[in-house]
């Protein structure tokens, strides 16, 4: 859908218009650093709040999403940059319970995009997730090995529990 009137975002723009009246204060000016020298790398699905399930709010943290919450070649770039010019010094990397990269293999996926587009997308990744533990153990090996971020910051691996929004420290 190509909505070139606009009207496909007025919603949100008209609250924009109202955030940006009573944008906090604080954040004015703001050099962009993480106050509290946090990155999280977590999953997409909008069931998580980053920033609230560790008591921390905007500005306190450097947030990296994507399906599966993994820690991908773009993460850990972002993590780099982090750690080096934004003040992070804790990296937490969190995939959550119940995720849908977690419930279909990559052929199956590819199947149920190709079916719903109506296209062919077998040459599409999608970076699915057989092992949830295992994923997280290579992912915090993945920054804790990293030349440019290997004892820079603290790196921990946890599980998000979408229904009850705990967090489990498993690496």
């Amino acid at each position: 859908m190509n909505d070139t009137t606009g009207t496909a975002f007025e919603d949100l723009l008209a609250a924009n218009a109202s955030y940006s009246d009573n944008h906090a204060d604080e954040l004015k000016g703001f050099d962009g650093i993480a106050r509290a020298g946090v990155a999280i790398v977590t999953c997409m699905d909008s069931r998580i709040e980053p920033l609230k399930m560790v008591g921390l709010t905007h500005g306190d943290a450097k947030i990296f999403r994507n399906p599966g919450g993994r820690v991908t070649d773009a993460a850990l770039e972002a993590l780099v940059l982090a750690v080096h010019l934004l003040n992070v010094r804790r990296v937490l990397i969190v995939p959550h319970t119940r995720c849908a990269m977690t419930k279909m293999s990559e052929n199956e996926l590819r199947e149920k995009i190709s079916e719903i587009s109506g296209q062919d997308a077998w040459w599409q990744h999608f970076h699915v997730v057989p092992d949830q533990h295992a994923a997280l153990v290579e992912d915090v090996h993945r920054v804790t090995s990293h030349p440019l971020i290997q004892g820079r910051a603290e790196v921990g691996g946890f599980l998000y529990d979408v229904d009850n929004g705990r967090l489990q420290q498993l690496v």
